[in-house]
């Protein structure tokens, strides 16, 4: 799944030893490559922002045009819209990652995608508003404003904006884009004939595009086969087919596709080209290079009447005149209307005097000739209104997917509605008092359930937490719900009767109480109980607060992606999978915002507390089950024991003078005493003057998980 993030390296250990595990993903976007310093809260300087005189900036460009990159019809609407579009649209739900939310669309790999061609110029332009509103807007959040402004300028009322997305400072190494070494192949379907047999966790059907070929799939145009591919990656957009329709009608409404000139003359891409371009890619050598000879998609033409305005013309010009193929000056498959009337023509981008065909991309031929993606097309034609509605509000999802739950939204204008797709929650209940969560902590020790059920359970509901798209966490207690309540890896008849005693005392306790604090405040005792046991009087911090999910606003399909395969944590994979488990560990891990220190103790931890999946005793080594001791880490490094490959994922741990066999282990086990990083936390937490240390790491480490979501507390 993500061997090609954390088996890959240039220099130094890694290129000797390709195969060890690299700890990267763990420790990328260090607060040091940060320019703005650890004390810098982004949130709270997008409050002092004046977002009315950044909006007004940014109409006001759009009409600017400049000579050394001519907007199309003096408007760079289009140009901006489709800058928005690619930040946001590599957005996948399997793992939340990709998307607006970091502007990594500055960085490598993604500022040099085939794709994303001259949207370099797109930055440059919007350099002047950057320079001049400085940190109080972020890149990621610009790029996404810019977008929304480019469609208001030219007519078209968004659903809203939201702030919030903070800046990345350099490229992002847990990304997997794909195992491809060349742009554009296409080596990530088991079946090349199905769309659905595309890799998981990848959404664009090719490397380096955002969504699928617009010449058809693998350039060959077929409007029904791209149909299937334009379904799947879509919907791993966390699309659905009437949104679909409504983004590629809304999307192509305005602006162009540029191929007036040979594709394959344009330079290298910004990160590949000479140093004295600054960055600036895809250099054209004919005609002028831009303005009218601009080539980025190949294809050339607009596909409306009035591509510089919002307009209603996309649905009139598709679904009313028949198209054939035909090729573009760059050479690029493009569908053109056969007969066209010219009054439904639109002018030339850059000479008013003449009119040109329009045109449609594969994509959009299959909004037409694949039945179902008709009938939505038909209806979107017959009620502008409504199309407007379903657009504006699949624009809004596209760009604000990874944002989060609509508590992260920053600005006046986010919109004050709930939609399903943000995961609501009610408010909470109100606050408990210090002696009623002490009396809580007493009756869920002495409920009947060991420590162990109260453990896993808080884990359980809490490791969901992605902070690549800010979904899942402990918050909602949807782990009550379907879904979660049916995962495998929830050990769903222990997990039904861990929650039929939270609800008896939930009723039972005479003040509100919501499920989701009492599951977390059930780990917490706990784990406070399993410190005493090793002689470690510390206190769990518990924030309540939590509110309960319900079932009405609870999409239980699109929580399908959050279901965890695998959880080092707790020693359990639901099958093999081709990924190691110690590389599994590390993506999961990476997900919840842990560091390697905080993954290590954690492990330990979670091993001497006994809360592996099944009860299975791999990696329990030690002989007070139970308590939160050390154990784990000392008997890792007593070289007393050898360990004996016994399978797959397998180990015995054996008494060097005795032969016997102490204990078991797997690869997640194992890795914390052969890596050589790991090891080092390992044995710090091995010495015995570090009994305490280790115990409060674990601690912080553990609300830090149960607490990721809790956006009101930072």
């Amino acid at each position: 799944m993500h061997g090609a993030n954390t088996q890959s390296g240039q220099g130094g250990p890694m290129a000797w030893w390709p195969k060890s595990l690299n700890l990267d993903i763990l420790h990328q976007h260090d607060t040091k490559v940060n320019p703005n310093g650890e004390g810098f809260d982004y949130r709270k300087v997008f409050e002092s922002l004046d977002l009315e005189a950044l909006k007004a900036d940014l109409k006001a460009l759009m009409t600017d045009s400049q000579p050394w990159w001519p907007a199309d019809w003096g408007h760079y609407g289009g140009l901006m819209i489709r800058m928005a579009w690619h930040a946001a649209g590599t957005y996948r739900t399997s793992d939340g990652r990709g998307g607006s939310n970091t502007g990594n669309l500055r960085f490598a790999p993604l500022n040099s995608w085939p794709d994303n061609t001259n949207l370099d110029k797109a930055r440059r332009l919007l350099w002047p508003v950057k320079k001049k509103y400085g940190n109080k807007i972020s890149w990621a959040d610009l790029m996404i404003l810019a977008g929304n402004m480019a469609y208001e300028s030219m007519g078209f009322k968004t659903f809203g904006f939201a702030g919030g997305r903070e800046d990345i400072w350099h490229p992002e190494k847990d990304v997997y884009w794909g195992s491809e070494k060349e742009w554009l192949s296409k080596d990530r379907y088991t079946n090349p004939a199905d769309s659905n047999s595309l890799a998981n966790p990848l959404a664009a059907v090719q490397m380096g595009l955002i969504y699928v070929n617009p010449e058809g799939v693998d350039g060959q145009p077929d409007p029904l086969r791209t149909a299937q591919d334009v379904r799947t990656t879509f919907a791993r957009m966390a699309m659905n087919d009437e949104e679909t329709v409504a983004l590629a009608a809304g999307g192509h409404t305005v602006g162009k596709a540029h191929g007036n000139g040979d594709a394959s003359a344009l330079g290298p891409n910004p990160e590949g080209e000479e140093l004295h371009t600054q960055g600036f890619g895809w250099i054209n050598p004919g005609g002028k290079g831009h303005g009218a000879d601009a080539v980025t998609s190949g294809l050339e033409g607009a596909w409306t009447t009035t591509p510089d305005r919002w307009n209603h013309t996309y649905f009139h010009l598709l679904l009313n005149y028949e198209w054939e193929l035909r090729k573009s000056p760059a050479g690029a498959w493009q569908w053109e209307p056969i007969n066209i009337r010219e009054e439904d023509k639109p002018v030339d981008a850059h000479n008013p005097a003449v009119r040109r065909n329009p045109i449609m991309t594969d994509a959009d031929m299959a909004m037409k000739m694949d039945p179902e993606y008709r009938k939505i097309s038909e209806r979107f034609h017959k009620d502008p209104a409504y199309f407007e509605e379903v657009f504006a509000k699949a624009w809004f999802k596209l760009t604000h997917r990874d944002l989060g739950p609509r508590s992260r939204y920053l600005g006046p204008d986010a919109p004050k509605v709930d939609l399903i797709w943000q995961d609501p929650l009610p408010s909470a209940p109100a606050p408990m008092s210090d002696a009623q969560i002490t009396a809580l902590k007493k009756t869920l020790l002495n409920s009947g359930l060991s420590h162990s059920d109260l453990i896993c359970t808080a884990w359980d509901s809490a490791r969901t937490f992605r902070g690549s798209d800010f979904r899942g966490g402990a918050n909602g207690a949807r782990i009550r719900l379907a879904p979660q309540k049916d995962w495998a890896g929830n050990e769903p008849q222990r997990l039904a009767r861990v929650l039929a005693a939270l609800e008896q005392i939930q009723a039972s306790c005479g003040h509100p109480v919501s499920i989701a604090d009492l599951i977390v405040l059930g780990g917490t005792a706990a784990i406070e109980a399993a410190a005493h046991q090793a002689g470690v009087h510390a206190q769990v911090p518990f924030h309540q607060g939590r509110a309960d999910a319900v079932a009405e606003w609870t999409d239980a399909e699109s929580f399908a992606v959050l279901e965890p395969l695998h959880d080092g944590y707790r020693n359990w994979l639901k099958e093999h999978y081709d990924a190691q488990p110690e590389e599994l560990l590390l993506d999961r891990t990476q997900l919840m915002g842990l560091t390697a220190p905080e993954m290590t103790a954690l492990v330990g931890g979670m091993r001497v507390l006994g809360t592996n999946h099944g009860g299975k005793s791999h990696g329990v080594w030690t002989d007070r089950v139970g308590v939160l001791s050390n154990d784990f880490f000392v008997n890792l490094t007593d070289m007393r024991y050898r360990w004996e490959p016994t399978g797959r994922n397998s180990y015995n741990l054996v008494d060097r003078a005795s032969g016997d066999t102490r204990w078991t282990a797997t690869r997640v086990d194992l890795v914390f005493g052969s890596n050589s990083v790991l090891r080092a936390y390992a044995e710090f937490y091995a010495q015995d003057d570090n009994k305490e240390q280790f115990v409060r790491d674990f601690i912080k480490s553990w609300v830090k998980v149960m607490n990721a979501d809790r956006y009101d507390l930072r």
